[in-house]
């Protein structure tokens, strides 16, 4: 067996079943072994740019639960990943990146390979060294013998509690070798539940407490923990707030009990104890609540990635949450009885103009049944996260952690985990052009992934905008009434875009014309075709 062939059986043995890869000079090896094998063959989901194929492993890793593996490219593959991979290991989602190098560089004995690698792709300590930072274990291999079993560690720790992604770089040299060793056999760990006596505690407390409100932010990214938290709600008759930045359906946005998202302390002022279940940053800034009890539930509850955190913490609950959630609700006696309606949502009325609301609302109208959400807005994501609100579980997906430009890999991921349900790309002009549209939009037309990607265009970067007229409100920029560097025009013509890889593209101008626009690019996508529906806003 050739340690390329030992790679793919090392991943399947460690429950493995999907790899997303770019193609790099230095993986021939493994090609070849793709060639004679059949499970793998269609399990191997190449693309055209490292972003898209690291992205995709997000989304997939994200939809399912399931630990994907990521091939790239030596070095400048690697130096792609790493920022999808830093927002992996923030939002512990786990995954195995394996890039290439060459150590012998074409040196008798060693292998005949390109002067390339001896001038272009090579970097001081490999491409190990340029990852570690973004990985949660980073592992350079240091003998072929040992790579089934380096494989298989990687799993585990990328698995193991707090997850995310890790990295292995394996020579090419490796690959060819003849793997003279196995691993022997090895399983993946499950996160620790929270223990007994944090459990207690945080019941007694929001038994005792008169006013108590929950806070997530990331609750969501296991389904089950959904009803779990709806369960606890309403046994506490406690308001169900997300924190700034929700990244998944925490809670069902129609139910009475659900808040909305917490964008001031005073929201909260007259909270008596605050459960905090996979919230990062529940207010801000941190010390501007400190007359609460402060009970924290999660995974990694303290967040040690961060160089600051500051949250005043009563009570600390480490481990899965959704059995802790299921547990909280059985301890604590019920408060409320009584059966819960469901509340009419806000209606909008279209203006002269199409707005953000607007065409939240008339997404949300369209939407089919099973519907998935990805989101990579930054200004339009409010209107959109209180818009979208019939999404259940398991059914929204933001994409942005810092980084702009993982929206298409990932819904790209999460399609090819979910082919039978319609996804959504919702995303802003200026997200886009950090995208690696082009290869996205190949892998989507390659791989039968047909996406709706709805565009928001308001032609520049509000967000840069508004920073400047918050520092600076009588400022020389405001005066002039420009702000340099936050335009977007001229603007492209985005709906060709899609036309040029087989899908289908239109702009819309005029609310009146938003649903229905909305639902010819659903058709096209229902017969197999990406869509590209632009939303035309006021330019900023």
């Amino acid at each position: 067996m050739s340690g390329a062939e030992a790679v793919l059986r090392a991943l399947r043995s460690m429950g493995v079943e999907c790899i997303f890869a770019s193609p790099g000079s230095d993986w021939a090896p493994l090609w070849e072994a793709l060639a004679s094998d059949s499970y793998w063959s269609e399990k191997y989901v190449s693309s055209r740019h490292e972003e898209t194929a690291i992205g995709m492993a997000l989304g997939y890793a994200k939809a399912t639960g399931k630990l994907p593996a990521v091939i790239v490219h030596t070095t400048v593959g690697a130096l792609h990943t790493t920022m999808i991979a830093r927002a992996a290991l923030h939002e512990r989602i786990p995954m195995v990146i394996l890039a290439g190098e060459v150590i012998g560089f074409g040196e008798p004995p060693a292998p005949k390979v390109g002067r390339q690698w001896l001038r272009l792709l090579t970097d001081l300590g490999g491409p190990a060294r340029l990852m570690e930072g973004c990985v949660k274990w980073c592992m350079a291999l240091n003998t072929p013998d040992l790579l089934p079993h380096t494989l298989q560690r990687a799993c585990q720790l990328a698995m193991s509690g707090p997850r995310g992604p890790v990295f292995v770089s394996v020579p090419t040299e490796y690959l060819l070798a003849e793997m003279r060793t196995e691993a022997p056999p090895a399983v993946l760990p499950s996160i620790p539940a929270v223990s007994d006596s944090a459990l207690e505690e945080i019941a007694e407390f929001l038994q005792k407490a008169k006013s108590p409100v929950i806070i997530t932010e990331e609750a969501g990214k296991d389904p089950a923990a959904v009803p779990a938290l709806v369960a606890l709600a309403e046994a506490l008759g406690a308001p169900v707030y997300e924190a700034w930045q929700p990244t998944y359906v925490n809670f069902p946005r129609r139910h009475p009990l659900y808040a909305g998202i917490v964008l001031e302390p005073e929201q909260i002022k007259d909270a008596d104890a605050v459960l905090l279940v996979e919230a990062v940053l529940p207010w801000h800034p941190p010390s501007a609540l400190t007359d609460k009890k402060v009970l924290v539930l999660g995974e990694d509850p303290l967040h040690p990635r961060l160089p600051y955190w500051g949250f005043r913490a009563d009570v600390i609950g480490t481990g899965e949450v959704a059995p802790a959630l299921h547990a909280l609700a059985g301890k604590v006696k019920r408060k409320v009885s009584g059966e819960i309606f469901l509340r009419k949502r806000d209606q909008v009325k279209p203006g002269a103009r199409i707005d953000t609301a607007w065409a939240a609302q008339s997404l949300n109208d369209v939407l089919p049944a099973g519907a998935i959400v990805v989101n990579e807005t930054i200004t339009h994501r409010p209107e959109l996260q209180h818009h979208l609100d019939k999404l259940g579980p398991g059914s929204l997906f933001e994409a942005s952690y810092g980084g702009l430009g993982v929206g298409l890999g990932l819904a790209l991921g999460v399609k090819y985990a979910h082919p039978q349900r319609t996804v959504v790309c919702t995303i802003g002009d200026g997200a886009f052009h950090y995208n690696p549209v082009i290869a996205s939009f190949g892998a989507a037309q390659e791989h039968k992934l047909p996406l709706l990607v709805v565009l928001f265009n308001n032609a520049g970067y509000l967000s840069q905008k508004r920073d400047v007229s918050n520092y600076y409100p009588q400022g020389a920029a405001a005066r002039a009434g420009k702000v340099i560097g936050t335009s977007i025009t001229p603007p492209p013509r985005y709906p060709l875009l899609a036309q040029a890889y087989g899908g289908y593209g239109e702009s819309v101008a005029s609310p009146a014309d938003v649903r229905a626009a909305l639902l010819r690019g659903l058709d096209a996508v229902s017969k197999g075709q990406l869509a590209l529906i632009e939303i035309e806003l006021p330019p900023i």
